[in-house]
């Protein structure tokens, strides 16, 4: 059966997109068959990297889930054949009609009894954002209690911190800490070296396998994206939720 992956996050500009994009292509990379699906009604991002097996999908009749819309992606992913992975990244603006409409519908226990494995991703970013992300961290874990999560911690705003302490130290991760599978924490980069290699590939939409191996990067821009990406593979690889 296969492995499906919902990238949610309630709060936008936080990275939603920029890591479901670093999970595809780390799927790639570990040789995976992987199947993405943006249904994000607003910022279709993913949908963007033509390098990508990407479907758009339109699942929105206003601010409500249109269920036959949804039902024609989950029955797309529940037609996958064993072994691949499915990534549905979901927009900001539709995180709360989408997960009411997926507990309504019992959905991920339904998943699971016809044995595909299930996971909820969510991003935790440092900044403003930060106690906004925990709040909705808290509201998934809430509607799917169930679900085994797996939080992203990206410190491109800031770091993941309040006061000092780490995300493992905030009262969120302590009342969830039994449902949370896995915690990568993204490496903190200079922005103004790597983080800016890192932002023209996402403005451009290219892999970063493509910005490694482009012959109109300088050698240091692709060392630097040699460098970051390793690293990421590395603690994607050391979750162990690619199987």
């Amino acid at each position: 059966m296969a492995t499906i992956h919902f990238i949610q996050q309630g709060k936008g500009g936080v990275g939603k997109s920029y890591v479901a994009s670093l999970f595809y292509q780390a799927l790639r990379h570990f040789g995976k068959d992987v199947h993405a699906y943006d249904v994000d009604p607003v910022n279709a991002t993913l949908a963007g990297y033509s390098e990508f097996n990407v479907t758009r999908a339109e699942i929105m009749d206003g601010d409500k889930i249109n269920p036959l819309l949804f039902d024609k992606v989950m029955n797309s992913i529940a037609a996958l054949p064993d072994n691949a992975h499915a990534i549905i990244d979901n927009g900001a603006s539709s995180f709360v009609a989408l997960n009411d409409y997926m507990k309504d519908s019992n959905l991920f226990h339904e998943l699971r009894y016809a044995g595909h494995t299930v996971y909820f991703h969510t991003i935790m970013s440092g900044g403003q954002a930060l106690l906004t992300n925990a709040r909705y961290l808290k509201s998934l874990a809430e509607t799917f209690p169930d679900a085994p999560l797996v939080v992203w911690l990206n410190p491109y705003f800031g770091a993941v911190e309040v006061d000092g302490r780490p995300f493992k130290n905030f009262k969120v991760y302590e009342d969830l800490a039994s449902h949370i599978v896995a915690l990568i924490y993204l490496p903190d980069v200079n922005k103004d070296l790597t983080g800016k290699a890192i932002d023209d590939l996402c403005v451009k939409r290219i892999s970063f396998e493509a910005g490694i191996n482009s012959t109109t990067s300088t050698f240091m821009v692709r060392s630097r994206l040699k460098k970051y990406w390793s690293k990421v593979l590395e603690l994607i690889h050391e979750t162990g939720i690619i199987k």
